[in-house]
């Protein structure tokens, strides 16, 4: 993290009259002047190499048995995944099922099944591959600040709680860092080639960032939007120079979006359903004295509150934690001090707009870090420039020397959080990850294996689970308080509560339990029909 690698330089100031010739004088009497040594070629791999391989070490240790479970949303993936890998007629832009979910994700799962087997394993591997698709996209970003910027950036997604968590989840929500990161990149890069092909590749990556990946970014546009007014307000030269692409960048977006677009005008209840039961704007959420609370709470969680959320979050830890914290507040006033250069305004914009989401969405605990995720991309820019910023500080104070042990420090302070990240992942008892992710709902699936032909009797939403697990095997599905339909031959019928079960069977008595979660509670019951 030199200061000459923090940030790439438009131009080179030019010296005063004289001065260069009095520099060639010197030269030639005293020889060349002295400089740092400069950094052997295969330091930035090495270190990036470094980088990825914790990355991928946070995401897929132990991703057979921890978190473990199977959360309904996740098996809805897998099984939308397995109906497009085995239904030709099935090629869903937007899946109706679960909420309403963008289907990308659902496609790049089912084509890991086709390879690697259809099995919960696989899902979560898929997004953890992604999740480190992630830190590499976010080093692409950074990098353009520089290679130190870069680094630092990429250093830190790789060992955030947040992000880990994140990628270990079977669910689509993992794109966010991913997409964002490219997004934001590709418009970087047409700024600065100022090409029809750049124009083309942003307004391709813009569309399938803000309508195939998940709610925070569909407030990319407005990014952009908010970023374009600037450019011809402040920086008439840049603009005058991508402005003659401006129409294919959009006609490019508009392209992309068209099949999401026909889809949300076809169903426009499923599609905005969500977004807005999310929000104030539902009734059954509503505001009131909670508001201010959960605006705090949302502010708060870079340095002090956590979500509450167990599949989100370890314990409740916050976001960043001080240290991290600092960092990004050391970027963000690198952002405000060089807010007039475009790249750095298409971030400093990136978030405050991307803040919005976990403000604006009250519904479920604050806060909630997966409404957080647009953040991602340029809170680890943030963070990146911070460290440029301490190390260039220190260096101007203490001398080069002393800039390169803050540059040790800073990374060694990246080793530190990631190896603190995987210690608070890894170390979370089964007990406090049991309800978060369904393991009752699994071992209601393994019990109605074992023995079939069986029944249960379980919600739709909490079927999602038992149909992904038991597809080779299905066993009839009732919801409560069905009743068993007569004649049906079953060995046994298994519910989650055992009055579930006697209003399925009709008998009062009889119910035992054959699964027990780590208290010791009864959480599967069987009963004979």
């Amino acid at each position: 993290m030199n200061a000459s690698d923090a940030e790439p330089q438009s131009a080179q100031a030019g010296s005063p009259d004289g001065a260069g010739s009095r520099h060639a004088r010197a030269v030639s009497i005293h020889g060349p002047p002295r400089q740092a040594p400069a950094a052997p070629a295969w330091l930035v791999p090495a270190a990036l190499a470094i980088i990825v391989l914790a990355a991928i070490a946070l995401r897929f240790a132990a991703l057979d048995a921890n978190p473990g479970g199977l959360f309904p949303d996740e098996a809805a993936e897998g099984l939308d995944a397995r109906r497009i890998l085995h239904d030709p007629g099935f090629r869903p832009v937007f899946l109706a099922g679960d909420g309403g979910r963008e289907a990308l994700f659902a496609y790049v799962v089912a084509a890991m099944f086709s390879v690697l087997g259809e099995t919960t394993f696989v899902l979560r591997a898929t997004a953890a591959g992604l999740g480190v698709a992630g830190v590499l996209a976010i080093w692409l970003l950074a990098r353009r600040f520089g290679t130190g910027a870069g680094l630092a950036a990429a250093a830190w997604a790789a060992g955030s709680l947040w992000l880990v968590c994140v990628s270990r989840d079977g669910m689509r929500n993992v794109l966010v860092p991913l997409f964002g990161a490219l997004a934001l990149w590709a418009l970087m890069r047409w700024l600065e080639r100022r090409s029809q092909g750049g124009a083309i590749l942003a307004g391709a990556l813009t569309a399938l960032a803000t309508l195939y990946t998940y709610q925070p970014l569909k407030l990319l546009p407005l990014v952009i939007a908010i970023w374009l007014l600037w450019l011809r307000r402040v920086d008439r030269h840049t603009w005058a120079g991508i402005r003659p692409n401006l129409a294919a960048f959009v006609a490019v977006f508009l392209g992309v979006a068209a099949p999401m677009v026909v889809a949300a005008v076809a169903d426009p209840a499923n599609y905005f359903g969500r977004a807005v039961a999310v929000t104030p704007l539902n009734p059954d959420v509503g505001a009131g004295g909670d508001l201010a609370s959960h605006v705090l709470r949302t502010l708060a969680m870079f340095a002090v509150t956590g979500d509450p959320n167990p599949r989100h979050d370890v314990a409740g830890l916050p976001l960043l934690g001080w240290p991290v914290f600092l960092v990004a507040l050391a970027g963000l006033a690198r952002l405000w001090a060089r807010r007039r250069d475009a790249l750095h305004a298409l971030i400093g914009l990136s978030l405050p707009v991307f803040l919005l989401p976990p403000l604006v969405a009250t519904e479920g605990g604050s806060p909630h870090f997966l409404r957080s995720l647009g953040l991602a991309a340029p809170l680890a820019v943030a963070i990146g420039l911070g460290a440029v910023e301490i190390v260039e500080r220190v260096g101007a104070m203490r001398g080069a020397r002393a800039a390169r042990i803050g540059a040790f420090a800073v990374a060694a302070g990246f080793a530190v959080l990631a190896a603190g990240s995987g210690i608070a992942y890894q170390g979370r008892p089964v007990a406090d990850r049991y309800e978060a992710y369904s393991y009752p709902l699994v071992a209601l699936a393994d019990a109605a294996r074992r023995s079939p032909p069986s029944a249960v009797i379980v919600s739709d939403y909490d079927a999602m689970v038992v149909r992904f697990l038991d597809a080779a095997s299905l066993p009839a599905i009732l919801a409560p308080p069905d009743r068993l339909p007569a004649g049906t031959t079953v060995a046994r019928v298994l519910a989650l509560q055992p009055d579930d079960l006697a209003a399925a069977t009709g008998a009062s008595a009889g119910a035992r339990p054959v699964a027990w979660d780590p208290g010791g509670r009864p959480v599967v019951w069987e009963a004979s029909p």
